[in-house]
């Protein structure tokens, strides 16, 4: 195996870490901010205020980042678009 491909097997290894750490996050988001919004209803719904939505927007936030980075922040090929284009120039 040569060098480029060893070097974009283990680019491509760390996309799917980021991919399968996403996944889990987005697996936990879903229940605790569940489990919040159940004590939510059954505690406090009478109060008005839907205070889960807190926690719920602010990890939401964290975990778009999060999708950004490990569906379109490493592009493999973006950095051989941009070799092509510097050679063409040539």
């Amino acid at each position: 195996m040569n060098h480029l491909t060893q070097n974009k097997d283990e680019i491509l290894w760390q996309i799917a870490k980021e991919r399968v750490g996403f996944k889990w996050s987005l697996v936990s988001y879903l229940i605790v901010n569940l489990f919040l919004t159940g004590i939510w209803f059954n505690a406090s719904r009478d109060l008005g205020h839907f205070w889960p939505i807190w926690p719920i927007l602010g990890w939401g936030i964290g975990l778009a980042f999060q999708y950004a980075k490990a569906y379109h922040g490493n592009q493999i090929n973006s950095v051989e678009r941009e070799y092509q284009k510097l050679k063409n120039q040539q």
